[in-house]
């Protein structure tokens, strides 16, 4: 529940700056902080009298001492992002002054805020739902283009919008289905039937594939895992020194220099990869090389994308093919990656037979050494996960609770579409409506939600957020 005190919070980030700002949010925001304000060109002028949307220049005084010159400004409820009456100051970057100006808010009977809550204020005022409180989350931890594109659709209710038309479309048939029940002795039939089944197909559809849209929502969200795997001395590391053109790991002749994984994170075209250079794949010649074969194994098995490289002047087709013959099975992304064709200046080093037997592997042919073709496989990157991915204009969904929900949404439609068809009475089928409209307005907020889930998802936001 909603705590109806002031609460106050450095906004900005800790540490020292240009300037800090401190946020104050509740319904005695403006006439507390107008104890410790003095204007700088009129002393008698107050506060309380400012109106909203207003920025004033004054001193933060403590007492007859001033503390700064600063801005205070003013944003009057329900106009604000709390739906409060909400004044921001705007100090010197000072963690003095930060301290300073925070423990006076509190002398006059203002409390430090809990992490989140100014935007579980927002979510309880109505000045969001939960999803675009969560997407508050997701824009601040954005780390990409890709992932701040998603963060803000959502946050701008792309996603709720959906869920709440879809859910307004259930309501209005489980409204006609309980007014049949109060004509239960004339037999009477309000809710068309087959209207309303293909209304739930139509649903199964849509909410299908918001669901599995989620596989591609969290990578783009936490970075693309591309796990490079290949024989000892296949290259592996001089490929990771090539996508990231910076010498980051060892480089050597000697077989098994990669003993542990070694992770970097690259942004192409928008998108964050997260490249694993793993222990090659052998026999293991004692203890600590065979714990660096199995971390290569617990990688691939976490990757999106497999880059399968290999010596282009030494590998048979034989063990290329029972290479991606057992990548294949594991539902990943393949690429079948040719490297050191600089050696013998060849290209077209990939088989025909390979080429066809593997036709949804991406096969491309590189000189890790010489950068060769590494924008090309790039390019290869970027088109894979995209592909693999939605249109940009779909909604991504990108929360576990979300794709939860919609998941126990699609088993209740279909409970809904099993009674019909054995032709339940309306006030069981009613129930089942229910149901899959509960879990619906879960998602957004509409339908009340355990304090623990919210505290959970608020108690993840940043202090003065």
């Amino acid at each position: 529940m909603l705590n109806n005190d002031t609460i106050c919070a450095l906004a900005t980030a800790n540490g020292m700056g240009a300037i800090a700002v401190i946020r104050i949010s509740g319904p005695e925001a403006i006439s507390k902080v107008a104890t410790i304000y003095q204007s700088k060109f009129n002393a008698s002028k107050s506060l309380n009298d400012a109106a909203s949307h207003t920025i004033h220049l004054g001193y933060v005084m403590d007492g007859e001492t001033i503390i700064d010159e600063a801005l205070f400004s003013i944003f009057k409820n329900p106009h604000s992002y709390t739906g409060e009456d909400v004044i921001e100051i705007s100090t010197h970057g000072s963690i003095y002054i930060q301290q300073k100006v925070l423990e006076l808010l509190n002398k006059v009977g203002i409390r430090n805020a809990n992490p989140g809550e100014y935007t579980f204020r927002a979510f309880w005022n109505g000045k969001m739902d939960l999803t675009q409180a969560e997407a508050v989350a997701d824009l601040i931890s954005s780390d990409s283009k890709a992932s701040h594109e998603i963060a803000i659709k959502q946050m701008r209710g792309g996603f709720s919008n959906q869920i709440k038309d879809l859910r307004e479309q259930m309501i209005n048939f489980a409204a006609l289905t309980e007014l049949e029940l109060d004509f239960s002795e004339e037999d009477v039939e309000f809710a068309d039937r087959t209207q309303f089944y293909a209304l739930l197909n139509e649903l199964q559809s849509i909410l299908k594939r918001l669901a599995d849209s989620f596989a591609f929502g969290n990578v783009i969200k936490n970075g693309v895992p591309v796990a490079i795997i290949g024989a000892p001395n296949a290259g592996k590391s001089t490929l990771l020194n090539a996508l990231l053109n910076e010498e980051r790991a060892i480089v050597s002749d000697i077989e098994g220099t990669t003993r542990d994984t070694i992770e970097e994170t690259l942004y192409i075209d928008g998108v964050g990869f997260r490249f694993i250079d793993t222990a090659g794949i052998r026999e293991a010649g004692d203890t600590i090389e065979r714990i660096g074969i199995e971390k290569t194994y617990e990688k691939i098995d976490l990757a999106s994308i497999i880059i399968h490289l290999y010596d282009a002047n030494i590998t048979a087709d034989n063990q290329i093919s029972q290479q991606l013959d057992d990548l294949n099975q594991r539902g990943k992304i393949v690429f079948n990656v040719a490297n050191k064709i600089d050696i013998n200046n060849e290209n077209n080093v990939i088989s025909d037979a390979i080429r066809q037997e593997f036709k949804d592997v991406v096969h491309i042919e590189i000189s890790a050494k010489d950068s060769y073709n590494i924008e090309a496989l790039k390019e290869q990157l970027i088109y894979q996960i995209k592909l693999k991915g939605t249109n940009q204009d779909d909604t991504i969904v990108t929360n576990s609770r979300h794709v939860e929900a919609l998941q126990n949404t699609l088993i209740q439609i279909g409970k809904i579409k099993q009674g019909m068809d054995n032709g339940l009475p309306g006030d069981l089928l009613a129930m089942d409506i229910r149901e899959a409209l509960t879990y619906l307005g879960h998602i957004t907020g509409e339908i009340d939600v355990d304090q623990d889930i919210l505290g959970t998802i608020f108690g993840k936001f940043c202090i003065g957020k």
